[in-house]
């Protein structure tokens, strides 16, 4: 077995995880709570294509992660679209977003029974995204979830996005639990840059449309499913 694959097996065969050591669980939102991820590639190619990019959705890989404004800018800059307000770029991407969420409700399997195990558990859930607050409302109220988070933010509200540790500083200060009892659930790079910057212990559950990385190793603790994850805080 290849060090990609070692990388890709749960983390628990090396050691286990336990709730007991947390008073928090912060979730990133998208690739984590709903397969968002291939929404977006499709709602960025659809909106990027009217301003004459020839940019595919194997090329998103690059930026997954980022602020959509940060992703915006940065495909502006690179394929010199000339484009001066990129605020009207984000906001047909997110109403794109918006409409695709609305007509694919589905959360990732193991989602509502983790959320629901927490809640027993009386773990406090947080939700730190760098998704908009219009993204937020959208898939909570879609997957009807609303009711599970003690705290929702997006990294809209700070200065930087991910992989700066902002967003999850400003969830572990709300639910009033020091960052190092809180546990970060993520499923890319920037993802667990950012949680492991806050000073958090951070889970990695790879989205599968991303291609395999072999630095999602950096997170604490790594599973293959949601479903994986409960089955080990369950035991």
């Amino acid at each position: 077995m290849g060090f990609l694959e070692l990388t890709l097996k749960s983390y628990s065969l090396n050691s286990s995880l336990t709730l007991e050591s947390f008073e928090a669980v912060i979730f990133d939102m998208d690739g984590v709570l709903i397969d968002s991820e291939p929404l977006w590639k499709i709602a960025m190619e659809e909106v990027f294509s009217s301003l004459g990019s020839t940019l595919t959705k194997s090329d998103f890989q690059k930026t997954v992660g980022l602020r959509i404004d940060e992703v915006i800018h940065f495909w502006n800059v690179t394929e010199k679209w000339g484009v001066v307000d990129e605020s009207q770029v984000e906001q047909a991407i997110i109403s794109k977003m918006e409409e695709l969420i609305i007509k694919n409700p589905f959360p990732l399997k193991g989602v509502i029974d983790t959320l629901k195990c927490l809640k027993l558990k009386n773990v406090k859930i947080g939700l730190a995204t760098s998704s908009s607050k219009r993204l937020i409302n959208a898939v909570l109220n879609s997957l009807n979830i609303n009711q599970y988070f003690d705290f929702t933010w997006s990294a809209e509200d700070e200065s930087h996005g991910k992989p700066h540790p902002a967003v999850y500083l400003s969830v572990a200060k709300a639910l009033h639990v020091l960052p190092a009892k809180c546990l970060v659930i993520e499923d890319s790079y920037n993802g667990v840059i950012s949680g492991l910057a806050a000073r958090m212990k951070v889970v990695c559950i790879p989205e599968k449309t991303h291609f395999p990385n072999p630095k999602l190793a950096l997170a604490d603790f790594q599973f293959d499913s949601m479903e994986e994850f409960l089955n080990e805080i369950s035991r």
